[in-house]
Protein backbone atom coordinates (compact mmCIF):
# COMPACT_ATOMS: atom_id res chain seq x y z
CA UNK A 1 0.00 0.00 0.00
CA UNK A 2 1.35 3.61 -0.68
CA UNK A 3 -0.03 6.41 0.80
CA UNK A 4 2.27 9.11 -1.16
CA UNK A 5 -1.77 10.29 -2.87
CA UNK A 6 -3.26 10.94 0.17
CA UNK A 7 -0.32 12.87 1.91
CA UNK A 8 0.47 14.65 -1.43
CA UNK A 9 1.71 18.05 -0.29
CA UNK A 10 1.13 17.13 3.02
CA UNK A 11 4.99 16.63 3.73
CA UNK A 12 6.50 19.32 2.88
CA UNK A 13 10.28 19.56 2.09
CA UNK A 14 12.55 16.43 2.43
CA UNK A 15 15.04 16.43 5.50
CA UNK A 16 18.58 16.73 4.80
CA UNK A 17 17.84 17.28 0.85
CA UNK A 18 21.14 16.68 -1.27
CA UNK A 19 23.68 16.82 1.36
CA UNK A 20 21.98 13.98 3.73
CA UNK A 21 21.35 11.48 0.57
CA UNK A 22 25.41 12.31 -0.97
CA UNK A 23 26.67 10.99 3.06
CA UNK A 24 24.17 8.06 3.16
CA UNK A 25 24.91 7.10 -0.24
CA UNK A 26 28.50 7.35 -0.28
CA UNK A 27 28.91 6.19 3.11
CA UNK A 28 27.20 2.87 3.01
CA UNK A 29 28.70 2.01 -0.21
CA UNK A 30 31.58 2.39 2.23
CA UNK A 31 30.50 0.62 5.06
CA UNK A 32 28.89 -2.34 2.71
CA UNK A 33 32.56 -3.05 1.55
CA UNK A 34 34.38 -3.22 4.62
CA UNK A 35 31.58 -5.06 6.23
CA UNK A 36 31.18 -7.67 3.64
CA UNK A 37 33.52 -10.51 5.30
CA UNK A 38 31.70 -10.05 8.60
CA UNK A 39 28.09 -10.16 6.79
CA UNK A 40 29.66 -13.14 5.40
CA UNK A 41 30.11 -14.68 8.47
CA UNK A 42 26.51 -13.81 9.87
CA UNK A 43 24.94 -15.64 7.23
CA UNK A 44 26.97 -18.78 7.74
CA UNK A 45 25.88 -18.68 11.23
CA UNK A 46 22.51 -18.34 10.67
CA UNK A 47 22.49 -20.90 8.01
CA UNK A 48 24.53 -22.88 10.47
CA UNK A 49 21.49 -22.37 13.28
CA UNK A 50 18.85 -23.73 11.63
CA UNK A 51 19.29 -23.83 7.81
CA UNK A 52 16.36 -20.93 7.31
CA UNK A 53 16.80 -17.68 5.71
CA UNK A 54 19.55 -15.57 5.90
CA UNK A 55 17.27 -12.03 5.43
CA UNK A 56 14.29 -11.41 7.06
CA UNK A 57 12.15 -8.52 4.58
CA UNK A 58 9.51 -6.77 6.34
CA UNK A 59 7.37 -4.21 4.85
CA UNK A 60 7.84 -0.21 6.28
CA UNK A 61 6.32 3.15 5.22
CA UNK A 62 9.01 5.24 3.87
CA UNK A 63 9.72 9.01 2.45
CA UNK A 64 6.45 10.09 1.19
CA UNK A 65 4.26 6.99 1.99
CA UNK A 66 6.03 4.68 -0.04
CA UNK A 67 6.26 0.82 1.37
CA UNK A 68 9.69 -0.90 0.87
CA UNK A 69 11.16 -3.69 2.43
CA UNK A 70 13.16 -2.95 5.60
CA UNK A 71 15.63 -5.63 5.62
CA UNK A 72 17.38 -7.43 8.83
CA UNK A 73 19.57 -10.70 9.72
CA UNK A 74 17.18 -13.14 10.32
CA UNK A 75 16.94 -13.39 14.35
CA UNK A 76 13.72 -15.24 14.89
CA UNK A 77 13.05 -18.85 14.29
CA UNK A 78 11.40 -19.64 11.03
CA UNK A 79 7.63 -19.83 12.17
CA UNK A 80 7.72 -16.63 13.92
CA UNK A 81 4.30 -15.76 12.67
CA UNK A 82 2.90 -18.68 14.13
CA UNK A 83 4.86 -18.62 17.27
CA UNK A 84 3.45 -15.13 18.12
CA UNK A 85 0.19 -16.11 17.50
CA UNK A 86 -0.02 -18.74 19.79
CA UNK A 87 2.28 -16.85 22.58
CA UNK A 88 -0.66 -13.78 22.26
CA UNK A 89 -3.79 -15.50 22.28
CA UNK A 90 -2.32 -17.37 25.51
CA UNK A 91 -0.84 -14.81 27.52
CA UNK A 92 -2.84 -12.20 28.16
CA UNK A 93 -0.06 -9.68 29.32
CA UNK A 94 1.95 -10.14 26.17
CA UNK A 95 -0.98 -8.99 24.19
CA UNK A 96 -1.39 -6.42 26.02
CA UNK A 97 2.04 -5.35 25.64
CA UNK A 98 2.37 -6.11 21.43
CA UNK A 99 -1.13 -3.88 21.22
CA UNK A 100 0.53 -1.20 23.23
CA UNK A 101 4.50 -1.19 22.10
CA UNK A 102 4.02 -3.61 19.09
CA UNK A 103 7.30 -5.56 21.07
CA UNK A 104 7.93 -8.25 23.62
CA UNK A 105 10.65 -7.86 25.83
CA UNK A 106 10.37 -11.83 26.35
CA UNK A 107 9.42 -12.57 22.84
CA UNK A 108 9.38 -16.18 22.32
CA UNK A 109 10.26 -15.84 18.33
CA UNK A 110 13.86 -15.06 18.52
CA UNK A 111 16.62 -17.33 18.65
CA UNK A 112 19.96 -17.53 20.95
CA UNK A 113 21.71 -16.38 18.14
CA UNK A 114 19.40 -13.71 17.35
CA UNK A 115 19.02 -12.24 21.18
CA UNK A 116 22.72 -11.62 20.73
CA UNK A 117 22.90 -10.12 17.42
CA UNK A 118 19.89 -7.70 18.70
CA UNK A 119 21.82 -6.54 21.67
CA UNK A 120 24.03 -5.00 19.29
CA UNK A 121 22.03 -4.62 16.26
CA UNK A 122 23.95 -6.36 13.84
CA UNK A 123 20.93 -7.78 12.85
CA UNK A 124 20.34 -4.53 11.32
CA UNK A 125 23.46 -4.04 9.10
CA UNK A 126 21.68 -5.15 5.81
CA UNK A 127 19.99 -1.81 6.01
CA UNK A 128 23.04 -0.91 4.64
CA UNK A 129 21.69 -1.85 1.41
CA UNK A 130 18.08 0.23 1.90
CA UNK A 131 20.24 3.24 2.33
CA UNK A 132 22.62 2.51 -1.00
CA UNK A 133 18.96 2.39 -2.59
CA UNK A 134 17.54 5.35 -1.18
CA UNK A 135 14.89 3.99 1.05
CA UNK A 136 16.38 4.81 3.84
CA UNK A 137 19.05 7.02 5.93
CA UNK A 138 21.58 6.71 8.44
CA UNK A 139 19.82 8.83 10.81
CA UNK A 140 16.39 9.49 10.63
CA UNK A 141 12.56 8.55 12.31
CA UNK A 142 12.06 5.01 13.47
CA UNK A 143 10.67 2.86 10.33
CA UNK A 144 7.06 1.77 11.29
CA UNK A 145 4.99 -0.79 9.84
CA UNK A 146 2.15 0.28 7.87
CA UNK A 147 -0.56 -0.93 10.49
CA UNK A 148 0.87 1.53 12.98
CA UNK A 149 0.28 4.22 10.78
CA UNK A 150 -3.21 5.27 12.24
CA UNK A 151 -1.59 5.47 15.47
CA UNK A 152 0.27 8.91 14.61
CA UNK A 153 -2.15 11.17 13.71
CA UNK A 154 -0.90 14.20 12.47
CA UNK A 155 1.89 13.35 13.24
CA UNK A 156 2.75 11.09 10.61
CA UNK A 157 3.49 14.20 8.53
CA UNK A 158 6.74 14.73 10.24
CA UNK A 159 7.92 10.79 9.44
CA UNK A 160 6.89 10.99 5.57
CA UNK A 161 9.14 14.07 5.23
CA UNK A 162 12.19 11.67 5.72
CA UNK A 163 14.12 8.65 5.32
CA UNK A 164 13.51 6.34 7.78
CA UNK A 165 16.71 5.91 10.03
CA UNK A 166 19.10 3.38 10.56
CA UNK A 167 20.07 4.69 14.07
CA UNK A 168 18.25 7.80 15.25
CA UNK A 169 17.24 9.61 18.41
CA UNK A 170 15.26 7.12 19.52
CA UNK A 171 18.38 4.82 19.49
CA UNK A 172 20.57 6.77 21.47
CA UNK A 173 17.81 7.90 23.87
CA UNK A 174 16.94 4.61 25.44
CA UNK A 175 15.75 2.39 22.49
CA UNK A 176 13.08 -0.33 23.17
CA UNK A 177 13.32 1.09 27.03
CA UNK A 178 11.29 4.01 25.81
CA UNK A 179 7.83 4.18 25.78
CA UNK A 180 5.75 5.17 22.62
CA UNK A 181 4.80 8.60 23.20
CA UNK A 182 8.97 9.35 24.08
CA UNK A 183 10.10 7.72 20.81
CA UNK A 184 7.29 9.92 18.81
CA UNK A 185 8.75 13.19 20.48
CA UNK A 186 11.93 12.52 19.96
CA UNK A 187 11.51 11.47 15.74
CA UNK A 188 9.07 14.52 15.69
CA UNK A 189 12.35 16.96 17.47
CA UNK A 190 14.49 15.05 14.97
CA UNK A 191 12.39 16.14 11.98
CA UNK A 192 11.98 19.78 12.67
CA UNK A 193 15.30 20.50 14.18
CA UNK A 194 17.63 18.57 11.57
CA UNK A 195 20.89 19.52 11.16
CA UNK A 196 24.00 17.17 9.35
CA UNK A 197 26.11 17.88 12.64
CA UNK A 198 23.00 16.56 14.55
CA UNK A 199 23.03 13.50 12.48
CA UNK A 200 26.81 13.41 12.96
CA UNK A 201 26.40 13.43 16.63
CA UNK A 202 24.06 11.31 16.47
CA UNK A 203 26.02 8.30 14.73
CA UNK A 204 28.74 8.70 17.21
CA UNK A 205 26.66 8.10 19.91
CA UNK A 206 25.13 5.31 18.64
CA UNK A 207 28.74 3.61 18.09
CA UNK A 208 28.52 3.71 22.17
CA UNK A 209 25.11 2.44 22.32
CA UNK A 210 24.91 -0.62 20.71
CA UNK A 211 28.21 -1.70 22.85
CA UNK A 212 25.57 -1.71 25.79
CA UNK A 213 22.85 -4.45 26.25
CA UNK A 214 20.12 -1.51 27.34
CA UNK A 215 17.32 -1.00 25.68
CA UNK A 216 17.94 -4.20 23.24
CA UNK A 217 15.49 -6.91 22.68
Amino acid sequence: MNYATAIDGWCGSIVGGCLKRWFDATAALAAILLFMPLFCLIALAIKFWDGGPVIYRHSRVGLKGAAFDCLKFRSMVINADEVLARHLATNSQAAAEWQKDRKLKRDPRITRLGASMRKTSIDELPQLLNILKGEMSFVGPRPIVIEEVPKYGPVIAHYLRARPGLTGPWQVGGRNDLDYATRVALDRGYVENWSFWGDLTIIAKTARVVVAPRGGY
